[in-house]
């Protein structure tokens, strides 16, 4: 079996030595090739290389961004077709995930221990029993995400925590939460909602202050407390949106609330609610910030979301 890793090697969690003793038990398991990323958006292209030299399984070392390029590199590689052709997820390498980042929710989300050392013992014995499974994952005009986007206030709250990050501050939960509250009070047009949500076939929603858009559950994570604005998400279903329609103190704070009670159900008059949906757009008045797997991409003033079911197979 030939296995190509991909490796960050800014990970928050991870050391030099660490790396090598997860390359050796990896050598162990499968004809190991290793790569390391330079720069931002390099593991797209290096992923989309290795599905290219037809390898079987691309593991990645890294946070939930570095997934997500080597995601989008895996379905986007371009692969010869046959006559006899096998479904799509069938014909791209496995993905394997050892978690390094700070959050690694993509990895929780699929059950992999947080540590990476009890991580890497999980995918070694998934390896050799050839233990995977398929799974859906959500699409924003023309990049792919495995977990989660959203479009207004917690994109901003990321583009706050990477600011910060470059500054030399350590990603924790503190460190999100006071970005959350400097960003609600201090930067935020709370009393104009600019977003719409419009589906085919179904009556618009507008003047949404802000929307979280996810393909499975949990949402994120603030240290080992699940975050749960969409508990019935799914990596086998279509996406689930909450989009809130006003950014009160009163109702925002009963809202936020809920998601951390142990059986989420968000809801109430400021709350939009969507489950398993196959397609979607968002448009903006004013330019909104957008993020996808935790990754700040900038303000966008409309973004076209769809579903892909069954388009991965990941090691688990």
């Amino acid at each position: 079996m030939r296995a190509v890793l991909v490796v960050n090697p800014k990970a928050t969690t991870t050391s030099e030595r660490a790396r090598d003793v997860l390359v050796r038990a990896l050598r162990s398991e499968v004809d190991l090739t290793v790569r390391y990323t330079r720069r931002r958006g390099h593991a797209t292209a290096l992923a989309r290389t290795a599905a290219e030299e037809g390898v079987d399984v691309v593991v990645t070392l890294g946070g939930d961004g570095t997934v997500n390029e080597v995601v989008n590199g895996l379905l986007t590689a371009q692969l010869p077709a046959g006559p006899d052709a096998l479904p799509p997820a069938e014909r791209l390498p496995a993905l394997a995930t050892v978690p390094g980042g700070s959050t690694n929710v993509f990895a929780r989300a699929l059950g992999l221990p947080r540590e990476w050392p009890e991580g890497t013992s999980m995918i070694l014995e998934a390896l050799r029993l050839g233990r995977y499974r398929t799974i859906g994952l959500g699409r924003a005009d023309d990049r792919y995400f495995t977990f989660c986007a959203g479009f207004g206030l917690d994109a901003a709250v990321i583009h706050r925590v990477e600011q910060a990050r470059r500054r030399g501050r350590v990603s924790s939960p503190s460190l999100y939460l006071r970005a959350t509250v400097q960003q609600y009070f201090l930067a935020s047009d709370r009393r104009h909602p600019a977003i719409r949500l419009e589906r085919p076939g179904e009556a618009a929603e507008g003047e949404l202050a802000t929307v979280i858009i996810q393909n499975t559950a949990p949402w994120t994570y603030l240290g080992d407390r699940e975050i749960n604005p969409n508990p019935d998400a799914s990596f086998d279903l279509g996406l689930d949106v909450l989009a809130l329609r006003q950014l009160r103190v009163p109702s925002t704070t009963r809202t936020v609330t809920q998601f951390f009670s142990r059986r989420p159900d968000p809801h109430g008059r400021q709350v939009l609610r969507l489950h398993d949906v196959a397609e979607f757009t968002l448009l903006a008045s004013r330019p909104q910030a957008f993020q996808l797997d935790g990754d700040y991409l900038g303000e966008r003033e409309k973004v076209r979301f769809a579903s892909v079911p069954a388009a991965l197979r990941v090691i688990c």
